[in-house]
């Protein structure tokens, strides 16, 4: 459990995020790889990674895609329905994923473990003290040389500000089915700090499916030690 100074749980998405895994309609709008993962594709082969992890992974939809293409995947989420289902459908496909419960800032896996680490609309669930663990253990699992592709929330989405301020660029909109939870917002320098142990190659903003729904999509590298 992650609480702010106030005792107010912040580390809770993965709660409101089992629930909706635990229906088809919660779970539609989930099963497609994203688009930046499949352009990434030549980049991570051209650099010879093999070791993936999908941090966050949901019902799957990522590592069965890396599993597909050839890469040795490990995915990690704490919900227990996301991970029954994306077990069954790695087991559908004759693929063989180590689905695993766990959580973002504590990641059961051993240090410099991955090439690639891809944790889509994952790791802003939470005050800014949750996001910043979160990164370490990114930074953590990670090979020098390793990428990180991932999303945060930009102060340009239409929930930045809206709800109970409950840490540092947090909000919970309480009654909401979405963000009732923490959700962690960041403008581009905030973003840039906290990312600051690696190189940014990437940074740009975009509107998700809902009008408003600005998130910054980030490629990272965790820079080799000489």
């Amino acid at each position: 459990m992650t609480a702010n100074a106030n005792g107010f749980e912040t580390a809770t998405a993965h709660h409101a995020w089992d629930r909706r895994w635990s229906t088809t309609e919660g779970r539609a709008e989930w099963l497609e790889p994203e688009e930046d993962l499949r352009l990434l594709l030549p980049e991570l082969r051209a650099r010879g990674c093999r070791d993936a992890l999908d941090l966050g992974c949901g019902v799957g939809r990522h590592a069965l895609f890396l599993a597909e293409a050839g890469f040795a995947v490990e995915a990690i989420d704490g919900s227990p329905k996301g991970l029954t289902f994306a077990q069954a459908a790695a087991a559908e496909r004759g693929l063989a994923v180590p689905f695993r419960a766990g959580l973002m800032t504590d990641l059961p896996v051993p240090s410099c473990a991955f090439d690639f680490v891809v944790a889509w609309n994952v790791i802003y669930h939470g005050a800014s003290d949750v996001v910043e663990r979160t990164i370490g253990e990114i930074f953590r699992v990670l090979r020098p040389g390793g990428l990180y592709l991932g999303t945060m929330l930009t102060k340009r989405n239409v929930n930045f500000g809206r709800g109970r301020e409950v840490g540092r660029g947090t909000f919970v909109i309480d009654g909401d089915n979405d963000k009732g939870h923490p959700h962690f917002y960041c403008d581009a320098g905030e973003l840039a700090a906290l990312f600051a142990e690696f190189e940014v190659l990437s940074l740009k903003q975009v509107e998700h499916r809902r009008p408003g729904s600005w998130h910054w999509h980030l490629l990272a590298e965790k820079v080799s030690v000489a």
